[in-house]
């Protein structure tokens, strides 16, 4: 795909890799929608890409202003062609006896029913204007327990697994589906998980992360045929051979 001109949304776009993402996308050429609860970030970040978008203060949990949001980007740029489902929370970091039920329900709200919320908008949309593309952001916490991350394994785990039936569904009918597991990145997220000292992640220096333009590259890359062969399958950004795929070494 020539992202030039292209309509992509990316949740979760306030900062991090989403911000970091929607900086890459309109460098290419494309068109925005960008999707995120703090709307002066939003705002800030539209100006600084050139104002080549539209910006939804929203929460990903809720289904009909997800639906709303994406609808509207359709109609003002005339397609749908990538969605990036890139929101997502830690919180709450705690041992299973210790967790608040309720936050840990609001994770699972975020990390895997805004993302279903997301595609489900996405899908007529997509199909209607000849097919598109969809990523979701894994982790390697979907194949590897660690202590006091219950919500966020489950979560990434669950999402594996959604993006595995999606590319089953709807990968003969136009839709590319992939997900991109980056690896530890030197966003807000690694300073909350530093400061809760739980875990070996929490031990990691700050050197030890990825910059956030890397799964961010990757992103453009993952939008191009040279991805193919990867469809319906998640990308670690761990592998040296990925990392050249994608231009970054």
């Amino acid at each position: 795909m020539d992202i030039k001109g292209k309509t992509v949304v990316i949740t979760g776009a306030s900062r991090g890799i989403g911000a970091e993402a929607a900086r890459i996308f309109a460098a290419a050429g494309a068109n925005l929608a960008l999707l995120a609860r703090d709307a002066e970030r939003l705002s800030d970040l539209v100006e600084e890409t050139g104002g080549n978008a539209l910006a939804f203060a929203c929460d990903v949990s809720q289904p009909g202003v997800m639906a709303a949001a994406l609808q509207k980007t359709q109609e003002h740029f005339g397609s749908l062609d990538v969605l990036i489902n890139n929101a997502g929370v830690i919180a709450p970091i705690a041992r299973i006896e210790e967790a608040d039920p309720e936050d840990w329900g609001r994770l699972i709200d975020i990390n895997i029913k805004g993302v279903f919320n997301g595609i489900h908008a996405a899908l007529p949309l997509m199909k209607s204007g000849g097919g598109g593309t969809i990523i979701n952001i894994g982790s390697g916490a979907a194949q590897n327990p660690l202590e006091a991350w219950s919500a966020y394994c489950t979560s990434k785990a669950g999402l594996l697994m959604l993006t595995r039936a999606l590319h089953l569904e709807e990968g003969g009918n136009g839709i590319r589906v992939l997900s991109l597991s980056p690896g530890t990145v030197a966003t807000d997220m690694q300073r909350a998980i530093k400061q809760s000292g739980i875990n070996p992640v929490a031990a990691l220096d700050w050197e030890d992360h990825i910059p956030a333009d890397w799964p961010a590259r990757t992103l453009l890359w993952m939008c191009s045929q040279d991805a193919d062969e990867f469809l319906g399958t998640e990308i670690s950004l761990r592998l040296e051979h990925i990392r050249q795929r994608a231009g970054l070494i």
